[in-house]
């Protein structure tokens, strides 16, 4: 034997006959195993031919270890001699024949929305029997982590990704996979893994056949996978395209059907289960389960006549899938309105003399309907004697030539009451009023104060320079055009004059055309003319001289402008705010401002040109100052003879920084209002207003309310930030005779500057508390002069109670007849109510009854000027639910008595009275089904205060509470 010491390694799964270890010798034939055991024997064996050593059975079973044979002996031999003893060193190796396992098939947990960044969600833990690299295992996620969740490969450790949100409800599916850290031709694997996606609604079963082989022919075996693809929420609802998406309504119609959607989803369970939903007018449509869509209120075609509705279809899933479809839905149009004028009134000037047959109006009203035929008429019939209304086009014209002098006051000024119907239509005609004021005429000319003025200018003044002002005055009526004096320079008179000097229009200042190079000492004349705007128009003419002085009694300016630094209007008096500085040859310089400091804001040092503050500034007043400044000799200007420029005069910009120096200030630190107690929610109740003089953002204001939350926490009115509309957040039902008191706050500069704040009372009424206010002249007069009626009805008001406020419910058209069911739009209703500050709760309507009918005479005095001509109130009246009640009531009172005729009658006249009780019973019946209906119909009684039983106790009226009570029992007794 060649060697004497031989060490190998043999894999510990070794099988029989494996080589373990191939022997050289020389002129040997037989090689023997020298082991001391039988087992070592028994696990190797020597060949003679080839000389090998090899394994006898397999090592599976040998823990892998470094280990010698004792003794480990070979010998060589040729049959006659033997060779001296081998030893052999024999390391078992482990191999990879294990494949990692987890202790469990499945997990199980549960994971919260809370949860942080790399937080423990689960540890998994897999188990390999190699050992060294084959039993070093590695984890990483296969499948189902929808990029929400990572694992340690080293530690099995599964936490949440970083900047993930969990959503409640969703589930996830996370197969992992363990694997050893041998090389991978040593890696045993039997993972079935998906080669693509799968898609339960094409296919949701899969039958697959396994083979698994060693390589060798018959080394193969097989095996059979039924796999189940469960469901998962994959899958959108899907909108049946075959229905319409171009829908129509009729308007006016609530509950009126639109429309049909429908949407499948191909999902298993409440996966597949779809619900609809409305994303926009959610307000207006509605959709039930089925997709059926109908309108929720009436709709408008006139407000809008076409929606884009967007339905929403999702399935039901804990984390849904959601689809969307978009709808166009036209309003179809029916006659539901009147004309409208394009104005509520009108104001037409027309002067005296106008030719008769002229036109003087053009009336224009659209209908909001389609198809619409409008035609116009004259309403007021006495006015038809002096105006024509085209039927066709609208035109107003005046039949008569009128003259001013002959007319009376009232007869100066016309109303007309002027009507648009649609011809083809059933509507109510619109209504409009035309105030026609018939104007004088012209009748004084303007007067010059003087016959001659004179001014004096420089040879090189320029363009626009001011050398002296005229002035004239006329004696018509202030105010009226003829009264309005405008000037302008004769061109004829002094042709050479005119083409260099003007006059401005309005201000009378003759002033240089064009820039001055003229000789010294030349003299020019000029003719000025005043005319007035009054017709036909009148003038005057006056004489003006000018004297060009010598240049060497002129100073220059070292600046044509000058231009300071800001200045503070909380500057205090005498803060300079800049220097201006002429030069003149051998001349004392004084200076002064000679235009834009009309307000004395500043001042001027005559020698030094120093220009400080004189009064303290507001920029509120005045932002921005251009002073003219100028410069003259001493000479000059002790003769009183200035002769501005173009080097003797300058500007001066100074500008006024403001500062937020004045906090907001409330219209009225005590507003005092009213709500129905039937008032919808944000109905607006009254708006507040707080001013500040100061300017930009400062004077931007922010409102706010401090107001005690109700028993149930919430707030009883809210305020529109940025415009101090107060309005309700509750319903006021039985809450009359209650108040509310808060404050309103009100902050400059958007919130963030100076506040104040004011009280608001707001009482809560019904139509008990109310007077109706009826008068002869259409709604929209009422309308349109709104605010100077109800001051002077609050005036009255106040005469008795200080401080009342009286609030307008309601302006419409007069109501008539048995029911006030009828209404008359040449008539109008003023629906009022008082609030006595003192109480802070509304007056009684018997109360606002005596204040106003008291003085009716007075009021209608007053009220004439704003309802034209032969406008007054007709009555006042009780509102229509109270007036139905008391008829309804007389009605019954009349019964009782006949039956208690009837009564005698029956006692005297036994077999024809009990056919006459017959019929007075089914008409008893009637008449308490009446009384019944009226009773349910009244107003709940008034919280925080002593409730009336009924309605009746409520107006005060003994007698009809007692005939209620006899008409209730006896509508019991002849029921039962």
């Amino acid at each position: 034997i060649l060697r004497s010491t031989y060490t190998i390694a043999v894999l510990h799964f070794a099988v029989l006959r494996y080589a373990v270890l191939s022997v050289s010798c020389s002129c040997c034939l037989l090689l023997a195993m020298l082991t001391s055991t039988e087992k070592h024997t028994s696990l190797l064996m020597l060949s003679l031919l080839p000389r090998v050593l090899s394994a006898v059975s397999s090592l599976l079973f040998i823990t892998p270890s470094f280990f010698f044979f004792s003794p480990p002996q070979m010998i060589a031999s040729d049959g006659i001699q033997e060779s001296p003893p081998v030893t052999v060193n024999i390391t078992v190796i482990d191999a990879n024949d294990n494949t990692p396992t987890f202790p469990n098939v499945s997990y199980s947990v549960n994971v919260y929305t809370d949860m942080q960044p790399g937080e423990t969600v689960l540890r998994l833990t897999a188990v390999d029997a190699d050992e060294g690299p084959n039993g070093l295992i590695s984890y990483s996620i296969l499948a189902g982590a929808q990029g929400h969740f990572t694992i340690n490969n080293l530690t099995g450790l599964i936490t949440v990704v970083p900047g993930v949100n969990l959503t409640v409800g969703r589930s996830y599916a996370l197969t992992v996979r363990a694997a050893d850290s041998a090389p991978s031709s040593q890696r045993r694997s039997g993972l079935l893994l998906l080669a693509k996606m799968l898609d339960r609604e094409s296919t949701d079963r899969y039958t697959l056949t396994i083979t698994a082989s060693d390589g060798k022919l018959d080394g193969t075996s097989t095996a059979t996978v039924d796999i189940l693809v469960t469901d998962v929420n994959d899958n959108d609802p899907v909108f049946d395209p075959l229905l319409p998406h171009n829908l129509t309504v009729q308007e006016e119609q609530a509950n009126a059907f639109v429309g049909q959607v429908k949407a499948t989803d191909p999902d298993l369970g409440v996966n597949g289960q779809v619900r609809y939903r409305l994303l926009t007018h959610a307000d207006l449509f509605r959709i039930s389960v089925d997709g059926n869509i109908s309108t929720a209120v009436a709709l408008d075609r006139e407000q809008r006549g076409h929606y884009e509705l967007v339905v929403e279809a999702w399935d039901g899933a804990l984390d849904p899938r959601r689809t969307t479809l978009t709808l166009s839905i036209n309003v179809l149009d029916v006659d539901d309105n009147s004309p409208v004028f394009s104005q509520p009134s009108y104001s037409v000037i027309l002067p005296e003399n106008s030719l008769a047959g002229v036109a003087i109006l053009q009336l224009s009203a659209s209908d909001a309907d389609l198809n619409s035929n409008i035609t116009y008429l004259i309403r007021t019939e006495e006015e038809r004697e002096l105006f024509a209304l085209d039927l066709v086009t609208g035109e107003l014209r005046v039949l008569y030539t009128l003259d001013f002098e002959k007319l009376t006051s009232e007869e100066t000024t016309h109303t007309l009451v002027v009507e648009a119907v649609d011809s083809g239509g059933s509507m109510p005609p619109g209504l409009a009023t035309v105030t026609i004021t018939i104007t004088d005429m012209n009748d004084f000319s303007p007067v010059f104060g003087q016959t001659v003025y004179r001014g004096m200018v420089a040879p090189n003044a320029v363009k626009g320079t001011i050398v002296t002002t005229v002035q004239a005055e006329d004696w018509d009526t202030p105010g009226t055009p003829a009264s309005r004096v405008h000037y302008q320079v004769d061109l004829e008179q002094f042709f050479y004059s005119a083409s260099i000097f003007d006059v401005d229009k309005d201000t009378g200042s003759i002033l240089t055309r064009v820039n001055l190079n003229e000789e010294p000492n030349t003299k020019f004349n000029l003719a000025v003319i005043a005319y007035d705007s009054g017709e036909p128009v009148k003038f005057n003419k006056t004489l003006v001289e000018i004297t060009v002085l010598q240049p060497s009694v002129i100073p220059v300016f070292t600046q044509e402008e000058y231009r300071f630094p800001a200045v503070s209007e909380n500057a205090p008096v005498g803060t300079v705010v800049g220097v201006i500085l002429a030069a003149a040859i051998n001349q004392s310089i004084v200076y002064s401002i000679v235009e834009g400091n009309e307000g004395g804001e500043f001042t001027v040092n005559n020698l030094t040109g120093v220009i400080s503050t004189a009064r303290p500034l507001d920029y509120e007043t005045n932002s921005s100052y251009v002073l003219r400044v100028e410069a003259d000799s001493l000479r000059v200007f002790s003769s009183n003879q200035r002769a501005p420029s173009k080097s003797n005069t300058a500007k001066v910009y100074i500008e006024v920084q403001d500062e937020n120096d004045h906090p907001p200030v409330f219209t009225k630190m005590f507003y005092l209002a009213g709500v129905a107690e039937d008032a919808k929610t944000f109905t607006s109740v009254l708006q507040v207003q707080a001013l500040d003089k100061d300017t930009g953002n400062y004077s931007a204001m922010h409102y706010h309310l401090i107001i005690p939350p109700t028993a149930d926490g919430k707030d009883s009115f809210v305020i529109e930030p940025y415009t101090g509309v107060i309005k309700t957040a509750i319903m006021y039902r039985n809450m009359r005779r209650s108040y509310f008191r808060f404050d309103v706050i009100a902050t400059d500069n958007y919130g963030e500057g100076l506040s104040s704040s004011a009280q608001v009372v707001v009482s809560v009424v019904n139509q008990l508390d109310m007077q109706v206010v009826v008068s002869n002249v259409p709604p929209t007069v009422v309308e349109q002069n709104k605010e100077q009626l109800i001051g002077i009805l609050e005036r009255y008001v106040q005469d008795q109670i200080p401080g009342a406020k009286v609030v307008v419910e309601s302006i419409g058209p007069r109501r008539y007849g048995d029911t006030y069911d009828q209404e008359d739009y040449t008539k109008s209703d003023l629906m009022v109510y008082a609030i006595d500050p003192m109480t802070n709760r509304a007056l009684s309507r018997q109360e606002l009854f005596k204040f106003l009918d008291g003085k009716l005479l007075d009021i209608n005095k007053e009220f004439q000027p704003y309802l034209g001509r032969g406008g007054r109130i007709l009555e006042i009246r009780t509102p229509d639910v109270v007036q139905n009640v008391k008829k309804a009531v007389q009605s019954v009172g009349y019964t009782e008595g006949a039956l208690l005729a009837l009564a005698i009658i029956i006692i005297i006249c036994c077999i024809p009275a009990i056919l006459i009780v017959i019929v007075t019973y089914r008409q008893r019946q009637a008449e308490c089904a009446k009384t019944a209906r009226i009773q349910m119909a009244l107003p709940a009684g008034k919280p925080g205060g002593v409730a009336t039983s009924n309605l009746y106790e409520e107006l005060g009226d003994d007698r009809t509470v007692n005939q209620l009570k006899l008409k209730s029992h006896f509508c019991l007794h002849t029921e039962h």
